[in-house]
């Protein structure tokens, strides 16, 4: 159908498309394949990494609710001589998207640690035999670790014990069909080449003016980019000749609401994260409940346990390397009082 209004002289019906949506993992299927060897050095994750890097930012739910964990965890880090407050986020946010963490031992010249630096859980691959560890940016690049270098620190698997595996992956679906709906309203409201509503003219017209007259007002009413009006002039047409159905009525009946409120309950179960430390607002007039008693058993159900294995890192090292002050919100309530 043409962008512009047009004056048809048999009523006829035309298909209209406004593109496809294109989605982060477009025509990717996300599989779990199991670990196995890419060459006889080092073994490939069981999930694709990229797919989960850019699913990372699929949807606000998503990566936010990821986002509160890596926060809260660097609010009660605290800092040691060898791990900075930054080195330690960046810590976080891997073990947090991938399931896996890695700290590069950094030592001076006499063999002293001077240093633990956080390697990129994406490019990092474990060595066949033990101990061994690749860092590997592309197919063509590999850098292999000097053994005993590398502090690995990973969540369980059930199928295998080389890489951990997050806990969300159940809810990637959801978060793919969250980010597809949104996309599909950005491409409809986006779009300008398919009509917002038909004018249908049946009283034959005494001079061709007229008519010409009508389908420029109609084509310079709407700017780039808006919807198009249709002209459908038929001279002595039947009443009921021509049904139109407005685009409006039928984006309405895509049942957008329903999918983002549906996909949005499935990734914050999929992360255990109360949805008033998300920033949604309550549907219902009873509200979510006090949200200083949910962000306390979040904490303690959900990142004291993570806590837990960060502190791996003491028993590896033998030295107090990661600390954690324990978790208050009256103490952040006490500091945003301006009578204190």
């Amino acid at each position: 159908m043409s962008n512009e209004n047009t004056t048809i002289d048999t009523p006829r019906a035309e298909a209209f498309s406004f593109g496809d949506p294109t989605p982060v993992l477009d025509r990717f299927d996300f599989l779990y394949t199991g670990v196995w060897y890419a060459t006889n050095e080092w073994y490939e994750p069981p999930v694709d990494y990229p797919a989960i890097s850019k699913s990372y930012r699929a949807t606000a739910h998503h990566g936010s609710a990821i986002q509160v964990k890596r926060n809260i965890l660097v609010k009660t880090f605290v800092p040691h001589r060898l791990l900075s407050r930054r080195s330690f986020a960046a810590l976080a946010l891997d073990h947090l998207v991938f399931g896996n963490s890695y700290l590069e031992r950094i030592t001076g010249r006499l063999g002293r640690l001077i240093e633990l630096r956080p390697a990129r859980a994406k490019y990092m691959r474990r060595g066949v035999q033990l101990d061994r560890y690749f860092w590997v940016p592309n197919w063509l690049e590999r850098t292999e670790f000097r053994r005993g270098r590398i502090i690995h620190l990973m969540e369980p698997d059930i199928d295998q014990e080389v890489y951990g595996l997050p806990d969300y992956l159940g809810s990637l679906h959801a978060a793919w069909l969250n980010e597809a709906a949104t996309l599909f309203r950005r491409k409809y409201y986006l779009n300008g080449s398919h009509a917002g509503f038909i004018m249908y003219l049946t009283d034959a017209a005494q001079q061709q003016e007229d008519i010409d007259a009508i389908r420029k007002a109609l084509r310079e009413s709407k700017g780039p980019g808006n919807f198009r009006n249709l002209f459908l002039y038929a001279p002595n047409g039947k009443k009921d000749g021509v049904q139109v159905i407005p685009v409006s009525e039928v984006a309405a009946k895509d049942d957008f609401w329903n999918i983002k409120n549906v996909t949005r309950d499935d990734q914050l179960a999929g992360h255990r994260v109360p949805p008033q430390l998300m920033g949604i607002i309550p549907q219902n007039t009873a509200g979510f409940g006090d949200v200083e008693k949910a962000a306390r058993v979040f904490v303690a159900n959900e990142l004291e346990p993570l806590q837990q294995t960060f502190r791996e890192v003491n028993e590896i090292l033998g030295e107090e390397v990661v600390r954690f002050r324990p978790y208050s919100l009256q103490e952040d309530i006490q500091g945003l009082d301006p009578t204190r």
